[in-house]
C-alpha cells in the first residue's frame, strides 16, 4: 500500500512522523513524509521519499477571515495534487498539521491522526490539559473541574469555529464536535501508558507507546570517573539563554557527579560556565547517553522524557512552555521523576531535586518499569499494524 505521513517540522513531530513511517515502509509499503525541507536529509535518510510542505502560520493562527493565502486551507488545496498522483491508502497527520488532514478529506483519502504526546483531549472531572495538575481525589474535586468544563467549552467552541472557517474555504461540511482536527476513525498517542491519567477512552484513540527516532551523530567521550553520570538536554526551540544548561551546571558543580550538557545547538548569547565534573557539547546522541545516564534533567519535551523512560532513566523536568507542564506533572505522578517549576530553576532547588532523584532509588526503578513497556511494545510499529487496519477497511476490494 501507499501512505503520506504528514507533520511540520519541529523535532517532537516530524521525528515521530518518521518513525512511523519507516516501521510501516519496513512492512512492506510505499511511503512519503510531507514536512518542512529542512527535515529532507532527515527524511530520506531514513529510506523514505520526501514531499515539501506548504508552509504557513501555525503560532498564532492568522486571521481565519482575512484574505491571506498562508493559512491551511490554502496549504490543503496545494498538497491535493500530490494526493491525486500518489493515491494513497491512507493519510496519516500530526494532530498540529491541519493542512494535511483537511486535503484528505477533500480527496476521499482514510485519515489518522498521529499525537505525538500525551493525549490532549479532556476527560470531565480532570483538570485541563496543560495545566499541569495531579488527578482529583475526591467527589468534590471531581465536580469542581466538571463545572471549570463549561469555560473550557468555550475556548474549544472558538477553536471549532475557526475550523470550521477553513473547512469552509474548500467546500467541506462544518464539524459539530469538538476537536475537529483529530480523525474519528483512528488517533495514534504516542506517549507510555503510564503516564495517561485513567479515563474513559474512545474507541478510535489507541495508545501505541512513544515513536522514536535519532537524526545520528558520533559518540562522544564521557567525563572520566564512576560518579553518577547526570545529562542535562534542554528543549531544541525554546530557552534561547540557555537558562535551563547555565542553572545545572552551578547546581552540580560540587555534587558528586559527572555531567554531561548539550545546548542542541542553542548558540549561548554570553559564555557558558562549565565545572570541572562537566563538559558542555552543542549535540550528543540521546541513543549514547540515555542508557548511560543516572538521571535526565530536560524542560520536558515529551520526545526527550520519551527517550530518557524508554532508556529507564528518571527525569527531572522544569518545563517552560506549553505541554510541559502537562508531561512534568504526568512523570510526577507516575513517580518516575520530579517536577520543579520554572520559577524556582534556580541552582539550589535543582540541586536539591537532584540529589533526591540520585538518592532515592523508587524513581529509576518506576523508570526501569516503564522501559521495560516500552521493550516489550513499539510504538511504531503497533501504529504501522493499526495504520494498515485503517487503510483495509477502507479500501474497495
Amino acid at each position: 500500500m501507499r501512505f503520506l505521513v504528514a507533520a511540520f517540522g519541529d523535532p517532537g513531530h516530524v521525528f515521530p512522523a518518521i518513525a512511523l513511517g519507516r516501521a510501516l515502509s519496513a512492512r512492506g509499503h510505499g511511503v512519503t513524509v510531507e514536512t518542512w525541507e529542512e527535515r529532507r536529509e532527515a527524511v530520506e535518510g531514513a529510506g523514505l521519499g520526501f514531499a515539501a510542505a506548504e508552509e504557513y502560520r501555525m503560532f498564532p493562527p492568522p486571521d481565519p477571515d482575512s484574505a491571506d493565502g498562508a493559512h491551511a486551507a490554502e496549504a490543503a488545496r496545494a498538497l491535493l495534487p500530490l494526493l491525486e498522483e500518489m493515491r494513497p491508502h491512507a493519510v496519516i497527520s500530526d494532530i498540529l498539521t491541519l493542512a494535511p488532514a483537511l486535503a484528505a478529506e477533500k480527496a476521499g483519502v482514510p485519515l489518522a491522526t498521529l499525537i505525538p504526546h500525551i493525549y490532549p483531549v479532556v476527560e470531565p472531572g480532570l483538570p485541563f490539559f496543560a495545566v499541569g495538575l495531579q488527578p482529583p481525589r475526591t467527589p468534590v474535586g471531581r465536580a469542581v473541574w466538571r463545572v471549570g468544563q463549561r469555560a473550557l467549552n468555550i475556548s474549544l467552541e472558538h477553536g471549532r469555529r475557526d475550523l470550521n472557517r477553513q473547512r469552509a474555504r474548500l467546500e467541506l461540511a462544518p464539524v459539530k464536535r469538538f476537536h475537529g482536527g483529530i480523525s474519528p476513525d483512528l488517533a495514534l498517542v504516542a506517549t507510555f501508558p503510564q503516564l495517561e491519567y485513567p479515563r474513559r477512552w474512545p474507541a478510535e484513540v489507541e495508545i501505541t507507546g512513544p515513536m522514536t527516532f535519532e537524526l545520528p551523530h558520533p559518540e562522544i567521550e564521557l567525563p572520566a570517573g564512576e560518579e553518577p553520570l547526570v545529562l542535562v538536554a534542554p528543549s531544541t526551540a525554546h530557552d534561547s539563554g540557555n537558562h535551563l544548561v547555565r542553572t545545572a551546571l552551578a547546581a552540580l558543580a560540587e555534587e558528586p557527579v559527572r555531567v554531561v550538557a548539550t545546548t542542541n545547538r542553542v548558540v549561548p548569547q554570553s559564555p557558558i560556565e562549565v565545572p570541572a565534573n562537566a563538559i558542555l557539547v552543542d549535540w550528543l546522541s540521546y541513543s549514547q547517553l540515555m542508557p548511560a545516564a543516572s538521571l535526565v534533567i530536560s524542560h520536558g519535551g515529551h520526545g526527550t522524557v520519551a527517550r530518557a523512560l524508554g532508556a529507564g532513566t528518571p527525569v527531572l523536568i522544569c518545563p517552560i512552555i506549553g505541554d510541559m507542564s502537562e508531561t512534568a506533572m504526568r512523570v510526577s505522578w507516575a513517580k518516575a521523576g520530579l517536577s520543579l517549576p520554572w520559577r524556582l530553576c534556580r541552582p539550589a532547588p535543582m540541586r536539591w531535586a537532584a540529589r533526591r532523584l540520585l538518592q532515592d532509588r523508587s524513581f529509576a526503578a518506576r523508570a526501569a518499569e516503564l522501559s521495560s513497556w516500552g521493550r516489550e511494545h513499539d510504538g511504531a510499529e503497533r501504529g504501522a499494524e493499526l495504520v494498515e487496519q485503517l487503510a483495509r477497511a477502507r479500501t474497495p476490494a
